[in-house]
């Protein structure tokens, strides 16, 4: 079974005539790390979207054709079990860090899920080693640099253990330090089981993946 399977995808938003990308079809396996490319407004973005359910319930417009998580429709899956299954990690970190502390942030969605606070300690203290910045975890994120923001967005989308992790263009913001951290982490994920997929324009960036797919033209 594949982890995820896109079958027939096309998708225009609201109030749109021009759909953003029509009848792609792609299949991720299991522990496969997958790179899709493209220019700028080919899609990229809205495909990662409709592939973690953000597209319907958050962007509204017209969805063709199916998404399946381990064989499940995405539009089945419960907010929880999508979150669960799912993680997305964003282009720009701070547009995901909101809380005062390092520590803060990481138990936020665990704690919305209900995890027992006994596990998410020991989540914490695994993903802040994963990382390198175990000496941080009392810090404002908002004191860290573009690359360690970028680090707790990963780790914050990790401790809700996700099978899959779609990473949008998260090297973009980076210097090349950061990036080679970002990448071996990625590596370390994949070696664990983790089913990953990269989004990113730049060739250089996607040296980590198995294959790679451009959508557009």
């Amino acid at each position: 079974m594949n982890a995820v399977e896109v079958k027939n995808l096309s998708f225009k938003y609201k109030d749109t005539k021009e759909y953003v990308f029509k009848d792609v079809n792609f299949s991720v396996r299991p522990g496969e790390t997958l790179a899709i490319t493209g220019r700028s407004g080919s899609g990229k973005t809205t495909l990662c979207n409709c592939i973690c359910g953000l597209v319907p319930r958050l962007y509204k417009g017209e969805l063709r054709g199916e998404v399946l998580i381990f064989g499940e429709n995405i539009k089945n899956l419960s907010i929880a079990d999508t979150v669960t299954k799912i993680g997305v990690i964003f282009q720009n970190p701070s547009t995901q860090l909101f809380s005062p502390t390092i520590e803060d942030e990481l138990a936020f969605g665990p704690e919305n899920l209900c995890v027992d606070r006994e596990e998410i300690g020991l989540r914490m203290n695994e993903i802040l080693r994963i990382i390198n910045m175990e000496d941080y975890r009392h810090d404002n994120p908002n004191n860290l640099s573009g690359g360690q923001q970028q680090l707790i967005a990963i780790a914050s989308t990790l401790m809700l253990k996700p099978s899959i992790l779609i990473c949008d263009e998260i090297m973009s913001w980076i210097d090349d330090e950061g990036r080679a951290i970002i990448k071996d982490i990625l590596l370390k994920l994949k070696k664990d089981g983790k089913t990953i997929i990269v989004v990113d324009h730049e060739n250089e960036n996607l040296d980590i993946a198995d294959r790679i797919i451009c959508i557009g033209d």
